[in-house]
This record gives C-alpha cells, sequence and structure tokens, in this order.
C-alpha cells in the first residue's frame, strides 16, 4: 500500500520510503492539518538540501545548530504553527533514535515481542504520548504491515478495523475526509 497522508506525490513518497520521515510526520501532526504535517518531513528535507531520492538521517537531524534548525522549519512557508518548539522536539526524536536505536527509526518496531511492547516503546519516544502512540502503532499495522501478536488491541480504537478515526485509516482523498467528518462528529458529541 503506498503512503498518503500528505496528499503531495514527493512528500508522500519520501514517507512511503523512510520510516524517519514518517515518524517526523507523526510528530507534527498536532494542531495543524494532517497534510501540513505530513508534508514537514520533504520540506525539511528540502532545506537540508537533500534530493529528491535521498533520506533524512537522524544523526545529522540530531547533529544539527538548534538556533538553525529552528530557523529552517521557521522559513517561509513555515513547517509547522510552533516551528521553534517543534524543531525542538524533532531534534530530541533524532537524538533519542540515535542513542537506543543507532539512528533507525525501524529499530523501534524490529524484533519487537508484541503489540504492548510495541506501544511502549513508541510511547517512550520524545513527543509521543499514549495517544499518538496507539495512532501510530495502529498506522504500522493498517499501512505497513507491521503487526506483532496483540497490535490492534495495543493500538485501541485506532486499530479497528474499518474504522476511519485517525492517520492510520488515511489511504487516499475520499478516506481522508471520512476521518475529517468522523473527528468533527467527535468534537460536536463532545460539545453536548
Amino acid at each position: 500500500m503506498r503512503i498518503q497522508l500528505a496528499q503531495q506525490p514527493q512528500a508522500d513518497e519520501l514517507l512511503g520510503r523512510s520510516r524517519l520521515a514518517l515518524l517526523i510526520g507523526m510528530l507534527l501532526d498536532q494542531q495543524i492539518p494532517m497534510e501540513w504535517a505530513f508534508s514537514g518531513p520533504r520540506a525539511i528535507a528540502e532545506r537540508l538540501g537533500l534530493g529528491a531520492d535521498a533520506d533524512l538521517d537522524a544523526r545529522e537531524i540530531a547533529s544539527y545548530d538548534p538556533a538553525k534548525f529552528a530557523a529552517l522549519l521557521a522559513a517561509k512557508p513555515a513547517v509547522h504553527r510552533y516551528p521553534k518548539s517543534m524543531a525542538e522536539r524533532i531534534q530530541q526524536l533524532a537524538a533519542y533514535l540515535v542513542e537506543h536505536y543507532d539512528g533507525s527509526a525501524d529499530r523501534v518496531w524490529e524484533d519487537v515481542g508484541d503489540g504492548a511492547e510495541l506501544l511502549r516503546r513508541l510511547m517512550a519516544l520524545p513527543g509521543f504520548g499514549r495517544q499518538k502512540a496507539q495512532i501510530f502503532l495502529a498506522l504500522l499495522g493498517k499501512q505497513l504491515g507491521v503487526r506483532p501478536e496483540g497490535w490492534r488491541e495495543a493500538a485501541g480504537p485506532y486499530g479497528e478495523e474499518g474504522v476511519h478515526r485517525s492517520v492510520a485509516d488515511v489511504v487516499d482523498a475520499e478516506s481522508l475526509e471520512r476521518v475529517r467528518a468522523t473527528k468533527q462528529e467527535a468534537k460536536r458529541a463532545a460539545k453536548e
């Protein structure tokens, strides 16, 4: 299955081949539209001077001068509504991956024993609370075939089949609209 979270071919192509880009997109996915968040890794790659086929590198991001990295994210159009704080979070995530997984995002879920362990690993990532970790776990299971025993249970409601609750369920423009409608309905119901 092809990743279509940014709804932009070059950005989605990067998300599909770079697990670090996918993690960064998930990290950015708060307080901005999903497509904006998931197009962020491509914008970062371009601003780092990487070619269209190059992948983001956790070591490079972690060691980048923090002020310059924040300026890179703040350049117009900004990568996020809060570029300085998100730049810091991205660098923290990259540093964590370097320290614990030799810079490889894939190693977060490689050789994982079960869904509960994968959820714990994802929740340990800087910027990933329980909900974000569950959504990402569901994305891994539903779209990338990372399905350790118990993954659906560990992903909670986001792991359910046939729902349109989160980015884990976005596979095209139509499913994106269904996810948006589900979220709007949930907000409306919460207000009542």
